[in-house]
């Protein structure tokens, strides 16, 4: 279990958590990315740097916010109708200045050999403060906007060297979690509880694993669905498979803020509703997320005791009850 130098406690009571300890086990989770990386880079020196890079890059970051908002638009606009989502809550300006501020941070750790956990650590407030900003009128816009962030990044990374392109997207994964993850609203939450508390133990087990945990998942569903294809592509190409990781880390923040509120208010307001609203365009079929849910059980169980399973079985049953065949009859 991670372990952290927390202060003593006052008045012989226990150490509070504070959203800090819970950031700094999220951002961990990149440092085998980069290390992996480093170790694989070639002898030979890279005909551009990164600062020409970021330049290039940089220079492009307009027509890519274009370019993604084009590709969201077209592809929520009519579920933005169907939902009756206030459409003038989404002001593609203020999402626009919101893309070029947060990839000008990115491309400037990129550039400054930053690592990308400690950008995750650096943006990890402003992130939240924009999720919130955009979920105050309703949670549903988050799909809307965190997708036009997604879509800037891959074309960026599309227009960046071959060589290059894996570091980049480990620094744009960071935008991608915590606009798709309530994560700021977990360590808010975290903080409420003191640092022994065995619910919070639960989530300090499992949140180091959570890639882990979310690749497993996937790999599994690739072999179960070996020729399911989405919107975008089959389940085996590279994009798709990003974003179904992610996606599945998604589902594990929403259940562990579901664990520390005690409450099934993230679950009920936040993650439902988007669902609903974006897995019938990303022709996402239902039952990929039941077994997806199956799976994320059977992953728990490996890294926590029999009796920590009370502190989160409870909001999992109710998640896979609102996604049950019951509620969508849809199988492949």
């Amino acid at each position: 279990m991670y372990q952290s130098n927390q202060p003593p406690a006052l008045d012989g009571q226990s150490p509070q958590a504070t959203p800090t300890h819970l950031a700094q086990i999220w951002a961990k989770r990149y440092v085998g990315t980069v290390a992996a990386y480093e170790d694989s880079l070639s002898k030979v020196a890279e005909l551009r740097s990164r600062t020409d890079i970021v330049k290039t890059l940089t220079s492009e970051l307009r027509s890519a916010s274009s370019k993604a908002w084009n590709l969201t638009e077209s592809l929520l606009a009519y579920e933005v109708r169907r939902h009756n989502i206030n459409a003038t809550l989404i002001d593609p300006w203020s999402v626009a200045k919101d893309v070029h501020g947060v990839y000008d941070q990115a491309l400037a750790a990129y550039a400054q050999h930053i690592p990308p956990q400690r950008l995750s650590v650096k943006i990890a407030a402003g992130l939240g403060t924009i999720r919130q900003r955009y979920t105050a009128g309703d949670p549903r816009l988050i799909g809307f906007v965190s997708m036009q962030f997604h879509h800037c990044g891959q074309i960026l990374i599309e227009s960046a060297p071959a060589s290059e392109q894996e570091i980049l997207a480990s620094y744009f994964k960071v935008i991608d979690d915590h606009l798709y993850m309530p994560l700021q609203r977990a360590y808010k939450a975290a903080a409420n509880y003191a640092y022994g508390d065995e619910r919070l133990k639960v989530i300090q087990t499992l949140l180091p694993h959570s890639t882990t945990i979310a690749n497993n998942v996937v790999n599994r569903v690739l072999q179960l669905y070996p020729n399911y294809r989405c919107s975008t592509d089959r389940l085996d190409s590279k994009v798709v498979r990003v974003s179904s990781v992610r996606d599945t880390e998604m589902f594990q923040i929403y259940l562990w803020t579901c664990v520390l509120e005690q409450s099934l208010a993230p679950i009920q307001q936040g993650l439902f509703p988007l669902c609903v609203m974006l897995s019938p365009p990303l022709k996402v079929n239902w039952e990929l997320v039941r077994q997806m849910l199956h799976l994320l059980g059977r992953e728990f169980n490996w890294y926590v005791k029999r009796e920590q399973i009370q502190y989160y079985a409870p909001y999992q049953e109710a998640m896979w009850e609102m996604f049950s065949p019951s509620v969508f009859p849809d199988v492949i």
